[in-house]
């Protein structure tokens, strides 16, 4: 992206000063101004759990969760997710906008006039986060290099070492929305009675890629809900991504209606999410999805 100096020392100030907070309270909230009503317990997520546990919104991490997706598609290693997320939350504090410096728009400010897409399509974090890979994967040892100039081959920012004081979260969150460490997203909400399952399957394909014995997702399958229980969606996964998979349909959880996803003997709930995941004290049949398979409603 062509520079805009004054977007991007603003951008850097807030960043800089942000970056700072994390490392006092230990990088547990990278984005703040919301104003908590005592008593009231606001939808959230964070990744990890503990002291160490990076807060965000239910947006931010629909997105991230969105990242590693397209990156699994693409069998794209872990450091690819880190500099996407580097970028992302430099450009955009990981929400998807809709306006910018000129006609930048989206989680990378990508801009329609320099050849990225259209508005509509920038818009879309799936359709940006493909077009940001596309250009990462052309950058001659973008895996061994700084985060920040891998990011910076990327963007064309006009303070490409902007992107350096997202290194360490980036990191973080890497580990967890891909995988490496399983069981790290986590989520928390008040359910509907009833989850969107239809749209579940959908998007779960746009993410990672069509069905198949080859792809990401071997079948999804969703089963009708009955009067007095809601259905459920049973997602057969390769298993290097499943617990992307599962991060996934948490991050995205209140956008669907979910209030459970299971897997590999772990249980998350929407009502308790902040508690993280949980090991299910007695495996059996009937708490755990078949063996290889997420099962989310």
């Amino acid at each position: 992206m062509p520079p805009n100096r004054t977007r991007l020392r603003r951008t850097a100030v807030i960043g800089t000063a942000l970056a700072l907070l994390l490392a006092i309270v230990g990088y547990r909230v990278f984005d703040s101004g919301r104003h908590t009503i005592p008593g009231v317990a606001l939808p959230g997520c964070q990744a990890g759990t503990g002291v160490s546990a990076i807060s965000m919104d239910t947006d931010q991490a629909a997105i991230a969760a969105t990242i590693a997706g397209v990156a699994a598609r693409h069998q794209l290693p872990v450091q690819a997710v880190t500099i996407a997320y580097a970028a992302a939350l430099q450009e955009s504090q990981l929400h998807n906008l809709g306006y910018g410096d000129r006609d930048s728009v989206g989680v990378f400010q990508q801009r329609p006039s320099q050849g990225w897409g259209t508005k509509s399509e920038l818009e879309n974090p799936v359709y940006a986060t493909t077009k940001f890979f596309a250009a990462l994967v052309r950058v001659h040892g973008y895996t061994t290099m700084g985060v920040e100039e891998a990011a910076q081959a990327v963007q064309h920012s006009g303070d490409g070492s902007a992107y350096a004081q997202w290194d360490s979260v980036a990191t973080q969150l890497a580990r967890y929305f891909t995988g490496a460490s399983p069981h790290g997203v986590s989520c928390w909400y008040v359910p509907p009675a009833q989850p969107d399952l239809a749209n579940v399957g959908r998007n779960l394909t746009e993410t990672f890629g069509p069905q198949g014995a080859k792809g990401i997702l071997v079948t999804v399958t969703t089963t009708r809900s009955e009067k007095k229980k809601p259905g459920v969606a049973v997602v057969h996964a390769q298993r290097d991504a499943a617990w992307t998979v599962a991060g996934w349909l948490v991050a995205n959880a209140q956008e669907y209606g979910l209030r459970e996803v299971r897997y590999a003997g772990y249980d998350w709930l929407a009502a308790d999410g902040s508690m993280g995941w949980q090991r299910v004290p007695a495996p059996s049949a009937k708490t755990n999805p078949p063996r290889g398979s997420i099962v989310a409603g």
